[in-house]
């Protein structure tokens, strides 16, 4: 049965119209016609080739449709499917809080050993004392490890309560919404049902009247028929699929034209930055997207010399309105890191108490393929790197040897094999960034200051992995209530 509006229903009261289904289906095209029998009784007259149901028997089978269908109107089974996977989310919570008291008892147990065996030691000498000091470091080992299923253990549980929260609210939500829809469809059945009965009474009533008068309310009723299905008609979804396809065809070439926009803004802003560099006494050297190393050098030989100038890199927003001094970028070379994608790079030189002014082209692009290389590694617990340790506390390192860098959730670590050279949480003193050096391994190299005291210089086997290893380690910090890594060096 169609949906019939109230205003539909004031207009046939007030017409004092008999309302119908839109949905009565007949034999043929045209109204039956009718004829006076024996008795005055009402005889349709036959055609060979009419085998349709009557009037009377539509309406009683539409009667039994509707009972049925108002019969299937129940939400027991979708309530009970979400019961028991809210069942199900409550037992995976009580299986982790398990996990948390198992995991407890552990530490416990691995601490007392390690004693046990650093008394041990105390005692020992010769061979047996160095199996007593190999067997500390398998403990270590075995702590360090549980600390990290420690850390999957509390994900898994964050995912358990995360999950359970939203099945409950999607049972709420799917309960709401078919009592709703239960309530409305009740009500349209109804309407229908009344429409229906009124129907049946008119027809009683026809069987009372005179064939005059039954011909007149037929006729009247064949009229509201045939106008309830001319207002179906009009209330198609095409015109409004229409105006729809239109407004999305309308976005779209908003979207367009935007694009061409910031598109257009960015090239005048390049020519216009390209005019002003062509002035200017010193030039960028490099590819002026991440992993490249910019260089500034001399565009004519009367350009003083650099040595004698003092330097400053700053990054610009696209629009000039914000200048950020970058720290410890001083030298005739940076490496740009992936703070400065989207931005201009500016270099200020100093000479003779003259400043001299270069700009990038444009703003710095971003790597091909990084993004999507930094969505897989953001994927995992943590990610490992190989490093080199270059520097150390400002100082040269003289080993040479591989290193992980592993960069994790809640941690940064750096390690060699089982021996761990430095472990942090996230923290605001934590400093990590580019090297603001000019060597040629500058932008495979980061700065990471675990702690005050405590500095490293690292490099990787890539740019590319350079360059992923801060993003990681910034969005981790961002996720653990810190604001972001520092992104200076400060030696």
């Amino acid at each position: 049965m169609t949906k019939i509006s109230p205003e539909i229903e004031e207009d046939v009261q007030a017409e004092s119209l008999l309302s119908v289904s839109a949905d009565v289906s007949f034999s043929s095209n045209c109204f039956p016609k009718y004829k006076l029998g024996p008795e005055n009784q009402i005889v349709e007259e036959s055609k060979e080739d009419s085998k349709g149901l009557s009037l009377k028997e539509v309406v009683e089978k539409e009667t039994v449709q509707l009972s049925e269908q108002h019969k299937r109107l129940s939400v027991r089974d979708l309530a009970s499917k979400f019961d028991k996977n809210l069942t199900a989310a409550a037992k995976l919570a009580d299986e982790a809080k398990l996990r948390d008291v198992a995991s407890l008892e552990g530490h416990v147990l691995l601490k007392k050993l390690r004693d046990a065996l650093e008394a041990l030691r105390g005692r020992m000498a010769g061979r047996t004392k160095e199996d007593v000091e190999k067997a500390i470091s398998l403990v270590e080992a075995l702590a360090v490890k549980l600390t990290q299923n420690e850390g999957e253990l509390i994900q898994e549980k964050f995912e358990v309560k995360k999950l359970a929260n939203f099945l409950k609210q999607a049972s709420e939500d799917a309960k709401k919404l078919v009592n709703q829809e239960k309530s409305f469809a009740c009500a349209e059945i109804e309407s229908a049902r009344a429409v229906v009965q009124r129907f049946g009474e008119a027809l009683e009533e026809e069987e009372k009247n005179s064939p005059k008068s039954k011909t007149q309310d037929v006729e009247r009723l064949v009229d509201e028929i045939q106008e309830a299905r001319r207002i179906k008609r009009l209330h198609q979804p095409s015109k409004v699929m229409d105006m729809e396809h239109e407004l999305l065809a309308l976005r779209t070439q908003i979207r367009e034209k935007s694009v061409l926009s910031l598109k257009i803004q960015k090239e005048l802003a390049m020519n216009k930055r390209a005019e002003e560099n062509k002035s200017c006494l010193y030039v960028f050297d490099g590819s002026e997207a991440l992993g490249s190393h910019l260089r500034i050098r001399p565009r004519s030989d009367t350009a003083p010399s650099l040595s004698k100038c003092s330097i400053q890199w700053y990054r610009v927003s696209l629009d000039g309105s914000q200048k950020e001094i970058i720290s410890g970028a001083s030298k005739l070379a940076y490496a740009p890191e992936p703070l400065d994608v989207g931005r201009v790079l500016q270099a200020d030189i100093l000479s003779n108490g003259q400043k001299i002014t270069v700009t990038s082209a444009g703003p710095i692009e971003s790597a091909a393929g990084l993004g999507s290389y930094v969505e897989t590694l953001l994927r995992k617990s943590s990610s490992e790197f190989n490093v080199v340790i270059s520097q150390m506390n400002g100082q040269d390192y003289s080993s040479h040897s591989n290193h992980c860098f592993n960069v994790g959730k809640l941690r940064i670590k750096l390690c060699r094999g089982w021996i761990t050279k430095s472990r942090e949480i996230y923290h605001t003193s934590m400093q990590l960034c580019g090297v603001r050096g000019d060597g040629n391994a500058a932008a495979k190299s980061l700065f990471w200051q675990a702690r005050k005291g405590l500095s490293y210089v690292l490099t990787f086997e890539s740019e590319k992995e350079r360059n992923a290893a801060i993003m990681i380690a910034r969005k981790h910090a961002l996720d653990c209530n810190h604001l972001s890594i520092s992104a200076n060096q400060t030696n």
